[in-house]
């Protein structure tokens, strides 16, 4: 990916919404198209079928069976959702995620954004992932979005801001933003010392309590730096009370 950022469908369920979405993204000059365990068999001739002719998206479209694997290169992902969330999450208008954007790719960042199923939208669990939300200001009484509308939304705000973005000056000293897979792996090692410590005994409340510790950590915005630092403190404060 360079220059743009990527497009990530989780579980799309329909072969059509998916080859509309990727005329959706070439008509906006997108072409990064990544799909978490796509529920129609893939590839599919009636994705390319309702693609119109944007078949480059779709031989370049790539298949992970996770969020997190889809995402583990990225040093900022956004979360599209329609529903209010239990997660204290930054929300943004479309218009407001783009700027945002720009900047963070114009520093040489790796961002993405997620779209959920159609039916149910992202889980809770895959929007604790994400560093912010974008919400599109619809119409309170009737807001629903097909999939494809959804990243037509995102990608035209992406396209219209082109000759908007303010220059960025990089500080090249600067440790880089970690990556969602260098994040991932902290959290992990994390949560595994909490289970062993014991603060994560309560067994209901374990999975909200993760999703909170992760989406704490999503909106620090860690450098690179910062998480290798939180790697040793963690290894120390173990080693510590192995030793006692």
């Amino acid at each position: 990916m360079s220059g743009q950022p990527a497009i990530i469908l989780v579980e799309p369920q329909l072969a059509e919404n998916i080859g509309a979405t990727a005329r959706a993204m070439l008509n906006c000059g997108l072409t990064d198209l990544r799909l978490v365990n796509p529920r129609p068999e893939w590839p599919s001739e009636r994705a390319r079928a309702n693609a119109s002719g944007a078949d480059t998206v779709l031989d370049q479209a790539t298949v992970f069976r996770s969020v997190g694997e889809a995402i583990a290169d990225l040093q900022r992902v956004y979360a599209t959702t329609a529903r209010a969330r239990d997660l204290t999450k930054v929300v943004m208008t479309p218009p407001q995620a783009v700027a945002e954007l720009r900047a963070e790719l114009a520093r040489g960042e790796r961002v993405g954004v997620l779209f959920g199923p159609e039916r149910t939208g992202l889980l809770n669990d895959d929007v604790a992932l994400a560093d912010a939300v974008i919400a599109v200001p619809l119409n309170p009484a009737f807001s629903s979005l097909n999939l494809a509308q959804a990243v037509l939304i995102v990608a035209y705000e992406w396209f219209k801001a082109a000759d908007a973005t303010p220059p960025v000056s990089l500080h090249h000293n600067a440790s880089p933003p970690a990556t969602k897979a260098h994040l991932t792996s902290f959290l992990g090692r994390l949560e595994a010392e909490l289970d062993a410590c014991g603060f994560l005994r309560n067994i209901e409340m374990r999975p909200a309590m993760v999703r909170n510790i992760r989406a704490m950590f999503a909106r620090a915005e860690l450098t690179d730096q910062e998480v290798r630092t939180l790697h040793g403190i963690l290894t120390e404060l173990v080693t510590k009370r192995l030793k006692d």
